[in-house]
């Protein structure tokens, strides 16, 4: 049975780290392994490119590199997130338990641990072409600085959403650009940053007590009483944009009004979230920032639909 001290408040997957060895536990603590909401949360976004370029079919062994990459890259980040927060993780309940923070990995293992992670994102990096390859790249500058941003910015998340959309820039540059050009893939991207920042507010709800004394700030400290609201217009600006990406397609598939009806289980599935979301209950918005890796599914296969259409 796996010790009370390597498990977070958010873990999930206790049965495995319970298989794995001791000595590997805190390394799988620290690549979030417990947690694979995260990584679905990343790559959603790349899947959504490929399937709304059409070649979800023709293509299913990119959707299955960016998972790939999405599991090593998301882990590679926060082991990056812990190295850098390691102080303020101390002073938080539900983070001063990781890896780093209590000393259970050192600072020289975490980062060996970090270049074995991003070698592996390098194997799946060799796998896209070339502007592609300068794509996920250029991500690398938003990865690197987004630890620092919730000491400067009161909006860390919209930062996240910057980092977390990236692969739906990577999976359109390789899969449809060349031939839908950039600007639905701009607007699946744009749509995909407030989904994040809607996301990561509530999940930020469970952290609003330690981050005021702390001294650290996020959009849920900054929207107060006000949070659902917030939310709702992040969701909200979201299917906007992702509808706005549908009517580019409309000249290629026709302007049906049902077109926009590929949207409404993730639109259902965001006000259950908005309705039933309590500030006041971390359990509660634990549960519903978890439960987007359903509501990505649901964008997928709206996509997957569009873009199997705009082949027809």
């Amino acid at each position: 049975m796996t010790p009370a001290p390597e498990i977070v408040p958010d873990t999930e997957h206790r049965g495995l780290l319970g298989v794995l060895p001791a000595a590997w536990r805190p390394y799988a603590l620290l690549a979030r392994f417990d947690r694979p909401i995260g990584w679905w949360l990343l790559f959603w976004p790349g899947a959504w490119a490929v399937a709304f370029s059409g070649q979800a079919l023709h293509r299913w062994d990119l959707i299955l590199w960016l998972l790939v990459g999405s599991i090593a890259m998301r882990g590679a980040g926060c082991v990056y997130n812990d190295i850098v927060d390691r102080d303020l993780d101390r002073q938080v309940a539900r983070t001063r338990s990781r890896p780093v923070a209590r000393g259970a990995v050192s600072l020289k293992a975490a980062w060996a641990w970090l270049l074995a992670l991003c070698l592996v994102g390098l194997v799946v990096l060799l796998q896209l072409h070339r502007t592609a390859q300068i794509v996920a790249l250029a991500s690398l500058v938003l990865v690197a600085a987004y630890p620092f941003m919730k000491r400067i910015t009161w909006w860390p998340q919209a930062w996240l959403g910057l980092v977390f959309s990236w692969a739906g820039l990577v999976g359109w540059a390789e899969a449809g650009a060349e031939n839908f050009g950039w600007l639905p893939g701009l607007f699946l991207y744009a749509g995909s940053i407030f989904w994040v920042i809607g996301y990561d507010t509530i999940y930020a709800i469970q952290d609003i007590e330690d981050d005021a004394l702390v001294g650290v700030r996020s959009s849920a400290r900054a929207l107060g009483a006000r949070i659902r609201g917030g939310v709702a217009f992040c969701y909200f600006t979201a299917l906007f944009l992702w509808s706005g990406a549908l009517l580019i397609f409309a000249p290629v598939i026709g302007p049906d009004p049902l077109l926009f009806a590929l949207l409404l289980p993730a639109a259902l599935h965001f006000l259950w979230q908005v309705v039933t979301l309590d500030p006041a209950d971390g359990a509660n918005a634990l549960a519903r920032f978890r439960s987007n890796r359903f509501a990505g599914l649901t964008v997928f296969l709206a996509f997957l639909t569009l873009g199997m259409l705009a082949r027809i």
